[in-house]
């Protein structure tokens, strides 16, 4: 298998003293950018085809099935679902939830249909922070709360073509008044809303009370003139989902996966196949993970994405960037229906989907229709992921 690659090398960033004019942090003294090689590129080799008796190629086609279709409807390109067709060409956003305790509960984050988790320091037991893709953000009435972005989650965004919303960051991504413009300035695919939501008065520290409410993204959209449909920068569909649902049992190297516990010491994420919806349950600080603006629904997905990816360390402070953008190829899981298969996931640029790929067969793999999780997790604690 070979595939057009790009070896990427995220350069570390030295640190100086001073403040970042909108976020955390001080005044750099390098960017960091993918450093772009050409290199042999994994393809997936065509299967061959049947032959009928004495070797000639059968004629015989196999009746298919009319694509099934709704007035009024599409299936959704985050997640197979059947949504409304108005929603089409309408570009998701991507949201900096909070994942501390004190941030507990989330509101409206069952309303996600890709949710990434990954660590946001290197300090703090490695908390980490959530990055929701909602497409239907319309529907929003309350969701958060919103936290400051990462670099990260800069080379995440383009592949969605989503709007980023959080509030500021450190200079790495924000700039500083010393004339750096941090990576929000220098990625042209980078829309972003930062630090313009409601508050909401719920008894805890300002920092704590930033929410997307209703009506909220109508007037940052309008503020800020950005495209609410897809642009130039769009990538096109990010997955490939299967017309069936996907038993991995029937295919090499599956293996059960009841119960997988992430090597994240500080809120100890962990899912749990639940059997009778067929998904599986998040769970954090030893607790089933709650929506009170569901009416307290468990959050669940059908699919979990597991990536083991490196990361550089960016200053003292805990801050730090993972090399998300890597198309040498890397080690990772898929797991559905309570089995799982070994992976290895590409990321050619910063706009480009990343690519799962069945390690047994070198073909890219299929998603169940539904949500996905996300995690990425620290190349350095990947032989603590827990699998039973």
């Amino acid at each position: 298998m070979k595939k057009r690659v790009l070896a990427v090398m995220m350069a570390a960033m030295v640190v100086m003293a001073g403040c970042g004019s909108g976020g955390e942090g001080g005044t750099p003294a390098q960017t960091v950018e993918p450093v772009a090689v050409d290199t042999p590129e994994p393809t997936v080799e065509p299967a061959q085809e049947p032959e009928g008796e004495g070797g000639a190629e059968s004629t015989e086609e196999s009746a298919q099935e009319p694509e099934e279709s709704r007035d009024g409807m599409y299936r959704s390109e985050l997640t197979n679902e059947w949504i409304d067709e108005s929603l089409k060409d309408q570009r998701p956003i991507a949201v900096m939830v909070d994942n501390e305790k004190v941030a507990l509960p989330h509101y409206g984050l069952t309303e996600a249909d890709i949710l990434y988790e990954m660590m946001n320091s290197t300090k703090n037991d490695r908390i980490t922070r959530f990055m929701a893709i909602v497409k239907d953000w319309g529907a929003i009435e309350q969701f958060g709360s919103i936290r400051s972005t990462r670099s990260t989650n800069i080379y995440l965004v383009g592949e969605w073509n989503a709007v980023l919303c959080h509030d500021g960051g450190p200079y790495y991504v924000m700039g500083n008044n010393t004339g750096f413009a941090g990576l929000i300035k220098e990625k042209d695919y980078v829309d972003n809303f930062s630090g313009t939501f409601s508050r909401v008065n719920n008894g805890k520290k300002r920092e704590y009370t930033e929410y997307i409410c209703s009506g909220d993204l109508e007037k940052n959209f309008d503020s800020k003139k950005y495209s609410k449909e897809y642009n130039e920068h769009y990538p096109g569909p990010h997955f490939t989902f299967s017309d069936t649902e996907i038993d991995l049992a029937d295919g090499a190297g599956a293996f059960d996966c009841a119960e997988i516990e992430l090597p994240f010491p500080h809120n100890k994420s962990k899912l749990i196949y639940n059997e009778t919806t067929g998904t599986y349950d998040y769970y954090e600080y030893g607790e089933a993970h709650r929506d009170p603006q569901h009416d307290n629904a468990q959050l669940t997905f059908e699919n979990l994405l597991i990536q083991s990816c490196s990361f550089v360390r960016l200053d003292d402070n805990g801050y730090m960037v993972y090399n998300v953008v890597d198309n040498s190829g890397n080690s990772g899981y898929y797991i559905t229906n309570g089995k799982a298969i070994k992976v290895t996931w590409y990321k050619a640029n910063d706009t480009a989907p990343t690519k799962f790929y069945d390690n047994s067969t070198g073909e890219e793999i299929k998603l169940n229709t539904g949500k996905t999780y996300i995690a990425i997790v620290p190349s350095d604690s990947w032989d603590d992921v827990v699998m039973k």
